[in-house]
């Protein structure tokens, strides 16, 4: 009997310590459920999330990489999840028959979807970085720099003037009216069949490496706006100023009714999503998928060195 007696008395001061730890840890906030798409970026910036949410106090659960965009954003919509950052430009496929140059500009991109969303599925969209992970057009840096290519426009007038050009993209991007034939239009150049190197696969890290090699005579490829191996293949994007394609600014979205429970959210992600613009999108990508780094941590010494965290 007084075997028994320790034992229970032992049991619940167990108990009363676990109850204690946890409450220490997340003050009772939350849990909070992260999710992510199934990418380099996604896991990068679900880990940012989580990082921030728990640096003030809240548990979070990490769903990260929970899966493609129609999956983590149903999951988001039926309370599966609660958090996740999606890209503002994809407002335009959420949303049938909206004004399509609506997308093309960050700002109203974001506040048409910010308000379409909250409307239809109580969802709110938080402060996107200034990054736009769009289709896009790059080149070797050198290419560049010899020859001042800084926008679309400038590449327009380098084609027209019969510049030394090759492209390699994927089927999709040479066929797709949003892609090349949008830029075509938009910038008035035309390639020919001899300036592409159009490849079977056609992923950005195909299209980039025949870039970097020069294979075929390649010097341009299609990417992302935010893809990590441009900087470190020694490819520059170039500039869309006239709006060719959507811009895909990431943002955190949040149930609006975790919102309503946790309104400082949105102030504790604000500044970090704030700083992470084009540029340094690009290298802390490059650290996870070509260093091969674990996001979490490219995440945590992110905020660490920048002064996002207590």
């Amino acid at each position: 009997m007084g075997v028994r007696s320790g034992i229970v008395v032992t049991s619940v001061v167990l108990a009363a310590l676990l109850v204690t730890g946890c409450a220490a840890s997340g003050d009772g906030k939350g849990p909070i459920e992260v999710g992510s798409k199934i990418d380099t970026e996604g896991a990068l910036l679900a880990h940012t999330i989580m990082i921030l949410l728990e640096d003030n106090g809240f548990d979070v659960v990490d769903k990260s990489e929970f899966g493609p965009t129609q999956i983590v954003r149903n999951a988001l919509i039926s309370g599966e999840i609660d958090i996740y950052p999606e890209y503002t430009g994809n407002g335009a496929f959420f949303f049938d028959g909206t004004d399509p140059n609506v997308w093309k500009d960050p700002e109203q991109g974001y506040e048409t979807v910010r308000q379409l969303d909250l409307e239809a599925n109580d969802i709110v969209w938080l402060t996107p970085a200034p990054a736009n992970n769009t289709w896009a057009i790059s080149v070797v840096r050198a290419l560049a720099e010899e020859e001042g290519l800084r926008t679309l426009d400038d590449l327009a007038t380098y084609l027209n003037e019969g510049g030394n050009f090759k492209l390699a993209c994927s089927e999709e991007f040479v066929t797709s009216p949003a892609a090349l034939p949008a830029f075509q239009e938009a910038y008035g150049f035309e390639l020919v069949d001899s300036q592409l190197l159009v490849l079977a696969g056609g992923n950005t890290a195909q299209t980039q490496q025949a870039a970097a090699q020069g294979i075929d005579g390649v010097n341009a490829a299609m990417a992302y706006g935010t893809d990590g191996s441009l900087a470190a293949l020694g490819l520059k994007i170039l500039e869309d100023p006239r709006g060719a394609q959507p811009v895909y600014e990431p943002a955190p979205t949040i149930r609006g009714e975790v919102y309503e429970k946790y309104p400082e959210i949105a102030d504790i992600l604000a500044p970090a999503f704030q700083s992470l613009t084009l540029e340094t999108l690009q290298a802390l990508n490059a650290r996870i998928a070509l260093d091969g780094e674990r996001a979490a941590d490219v995440a945590r010494d992110y905020l660490t060195a920048n002064g996002f965290l207590a």
